[in-house]
């Protein structure tokens, strides 16, 4: 039976750390929060139309979406840098990001 990585906090406390894996760039805002937030640089601001370049399925509901250039979303830049302490999520005022945990080897 494998079981989920965990971590010890420096008073001794034994949590698992949740990773993220995915940005629901649709509802993000582009704040910047999380980016700010972040320790390990596993972000980064991308303008939107870069983000949804390939995305068949966005619909621009006010068909306005040429017109606005500066709309920036959040992008994961480096993943694998994760270290899995959700900082980003709780700091999203949209709840764009999903996270999960990784089984121990």
């Amino acid at each position: 039976m494998s079981e989920f990585i965990t971590g010890v906090t420096f008073g001794g406390t034994v949590w698992t750390p949740s990773y993220v894996t995915d940005i629901n760039q649709k509802t993000c805002i582009g704040c910047g929060r999380c980016f700010k937030v972040c320790p390990r640089d596993v972000f980064d601001l991308i303008e939107k139309s870069e983000a949804f370049a390939d995305d068949d399925d966005f619909d621009d509901d006010y068909a306005d979406f040429e017109d606005d250039d500066s709309t920036m979303v959040m992008s994961l830049k480096n993943a694998l840098d994760c270290i899995g302490c959700e900082a980003c999520s709780k700091v999203c005022p949209k709840d764009c990001f999903t996270h999960q945990h990784k089984m121990a080897a």
